[in-house]
């Protein structure tokens, strides 16, 4: 118990006599690290886990960090055992994130300095909406998805590629029931539809509230993987919902359909002069 001790106390020296301002940068970085890992895995399923993991590497290590240790006792193989587990642990912890690995490597290539968003007009905007009121009305199943900075051309190699004009007319026809491409997803590029039948990454169920069917569970598989804007018209209720960056909105009117995919598909330019400067000629 004594020798423990002096391993405490040992370890308490050492820590104090490195440089305070060396110390306060260094948490301050770990800080900003674990609170962004904290942040972007909250209210998924992996948080739990990663707070499990945390856990028992740490209490281990402080374990092994205060054996007594000597000339005649040392703890080589409880060491080597804790190298191994380290290494297993971060291969567990890669299978185990897949989606949430995939989710933010996305939201890194989101970044300003990778290129800027496509951008879309009134007309894109009001072929939208119309199409959206036309299905919810008729409660046709529809799910349109809309590129913006992450392509989505992996996607549109497993539907049939159209490259026509985007228009209401188009897209009722496409999602019409009994046509060969209505169960499955648009892809709408650059003001144009590109690609039906498209087949969109299912969102882990636990994600998804019980009583939304395939194609919420679609859009938002996809919404969480890209920043695509992604609209879905329920067959059971004609209810509309917009999945855009891991969130659904769902049971939305045209009027709220519109402002929102204004919001998110024609941002507004940043002004970089002085409102006197832009306004006094």
């Amino acid at each position: 118990m004594g020798e423990l001790i002096r391993n405490i106390t040992n370890l308490l020296h050492r820590v104090a006599s490195y440089d305070p301002m060396v110390v306060i940068v260094e948490m301050l970085l770990i800080g900003l690290v674990v609170w962004w890992v904290v942040r972007f895995l909250r209210g998924t399923r992996g948080e739990s886990l990663v707070k499990g993991v945390v856990v028992v590497l740490v209490v281990v290590y402080l374990c092994i960090l205060l054996l007594p240790k000597g000339q005649d006792r040392r703890w080589d193989r409880i060491e080597f055992l804790y190298g191994k587990f380290l290494l297993f642990a971060f291969v567990a912890v890669v299978v185990a994130f897949q989606p949430e690995l995939r989710r933010a490597l996305g939201q890194l290539g989101r970044a300003p300095i990778f290129g800027g968003l496509h951008r879309y007009v009134e007309e894109n905007i009001s072929v939208l909406v119309e199409s959206a009121g036309y299905l919810s009305r008729n409660k046709t199943g529809a799910i349109i998805a809309v590129e913006r900075k992450i392509g989505l051309g992996g996607l549109m190699e497993s539907g049939v590629p159209l490259d026509a004009e985007l228009t209401a007319g188009l897209l009722n026809t496409i999602f019409y029931h009994g046509t060969p491409l209505h169960d499955m997803g648009v892809i709408v590029q650059q003001g144009r539809v590109a690609a039906a039948g498209c087949q969109f990454p299912l969102a882990e169920s636990e994600d998804v509230d019980a009583s939304l069917g395939s194609r919420h569970r679609a859009a938002l598989g996809l919404a969480q993987e890209t920043d695509a804007v992604v609209i879905v018209v329920s067959e059971e209720t004609g209810r509309i919902s917009i999945a855009s960056d891991g969130q659904l909105h769902i049971g939305l009117d045209a009027d709220n359909l519109r402002e929102l995919l204004r919001a998110m598909l024609m941002p507004r330019k940043r002004k970089w002069l002085p409102r006197w400067i832009t306004t006094s000629r």
